[in-house]
């Protein structure tokens, strides 16, 4: 039995979702020159809005950190804020709007704040670790065993922190040392000849 190809189903449907915007911006342009309240964003454009955020947020570049749901919200929320700004007569190739392009690139960034954000929190964290009297914490009311194990803990804790430290500012000195300028593609007309015989 020979296999049907299947038709590729997108999850979100680009040429539906951008002229449900672009019906929405015009909404709110008309509301905005008769000096009334917006309209709420529709449903199907803010769950479009999550599924392009979730779908992106797994991708490889952003599938593993902790805090990934975090990402996905203020993505959206991003979102809902610039639904608004969306330009109805920006030019693309089609000819057509094109709103998931738009969004997904707002997600992106917003997902890129995130990153940056929580990055400096844990600095923070782990600033807060190494210079606090982290031991005098450690209360001494249990076994005496008990109070070196958390000693230890709190002190292979640090070492790890260190080595860490250590070893991202040796990569950055690394690839700073041995980083080679990018060079510009020229643009050749290649001899197809040989293939085409």
């Amino acid at each position: 039995m020979a296999k049907s190809k299947s038709k590729n189903v997108h999850y979100v449907n680009n040429a539906e979702f951008s002229m449900s915007v672009v019906k929405y911006v015009q909404t709110v342009v008309e509301a905005k020159s008769n000096s009334t309240t917006l309209p709420i964003v529709p449903d199907d454009i803010a769950i479009s809005f999550l599924k392009i955020a979730e779908n992106l947020s797994h991708k490889s570049n952003f599938i593993r950190y902790t805090y990934r749901e975090e990402m996905v919200m203020d993505a959206v929320e991003n979102c809902l804020k610039a639904v608004e700004n969306y330009n109805i007569d920006a030019k693309t190739r089609s000819g057509k709007p094109n709103a998931f392009a738009y969004f997904t690139q707002i997600i992106w960034f917003a997902f890129l704040r995130r990153i940056t954000k929580e990055k400096k929190q844990q600095e923070i964290k782990e600033k807060y670790m190494l210079q606090s009297g982290v031991e005098a914490f450690i209360t001494s009311s249990g076994s005496e065993e008990a109070t070196q194990v958390a000693t230890h803990f709190v002190d292979t804790l640090k070492d790890r922190i260190n080595k860490v430290k250590e070893y991202d500012t040796e990569l950055k000195a690394y690839t700073k040392a041995n980083k080679t300028p990018r060079k510009r593609a020229r643009n050749v007309d290649s001899d197809l000849q040989d293939f085409l015989k």
